[in-house]
């Protein structure tokens, strides 16, 4: 073989094996359907998207119930709470005024003031009758085992008739509203006597 000849060879060798392998057919058609595959997308049924659609809104409405009564079971118990504030201020006012009334009482009871004992009467009935109407009860505790929560001791006597802390007189009632007292009563507590059973004690 002549020199220019092996030159020829060699340039087809060389571009034979720089020519890049053409792809089975087989491999080719796997290639189109896999594509073809990707590229299609599932058709969305339309009944199930709109019962997905139902459900949001139907989720929306219960929330936004919910928050509506939330708010205006809010809105009623603040009000209560500002009902219950302004009747409290107004029984703090009254209260003084209803002392005055029972000491005039008790003062034209011990004169003979019987023109003035009505009329003085009269006024403190309506009073108690209008604080009784807005909840507002009486504390008056003698006689019974005493309450450090609703009245408060000022003086002590000796009675040994009676168990231990009996309220033996009670100076200035005390006003409770609900279950908040206005004002504790101011009482006088007895010493000297049997002891007192605990609530626990009794039970047993």
């Amino acid at each position: 073989m002549t020199a220019p000849e092996k030159d020829e060879a060699r340039e087809d060798q060389e571009a034979a094996e720089a020519k890049p392998e053409a792809a089975a057919p087989e491999e080719v058609e796997a290639d189109v359907i896999e594509d073809d595959a990707e590229s299609e997308e599932p058709e969305e049924d339309p009944v199930e998207a709109a019962k997905a659609e139902a459900d949001a809104w139907r989720d929306k409405y219960f929330r936004l119930h919910a928050e509506w009564d939330t708010y205006r079971r809010r809105m009623n118990e603040q009000r209560e709470e500002e009902k219950l504030r302004a009747t409290e201020k107004l029984v703090e006012s009254l209260i003084p005024v209803i002392d005055d009334f029972e000491r005039s009482i008790a003062y034209a009871e011990g004169n003979g003031e019987e023109g003035l004992l009505g009329g003085i009467k009269a006024v403190h009935n309506k009073i108690g009758e209008v604080l009784k109407k807005e909840g507002v009860e009486i504390i008056n505790p003698e006689g019974e085992a005493f309450d450090a929560l609703e009245a408060q001791a000022v003086a002590t006597v000796d009675d040994p008739s009676v168990p231990d802390e009996t309220v033996a007189q009670v100076y200035q009632k005390g006003y409770r509203m609900g279950n908040k007292v206005i004002r504790a009563a101011m009482v006088t507590v007895t010493v000297g006597g049997p002891k007192r059973e605990t609530k626990s004690e009794e039970d047993e």
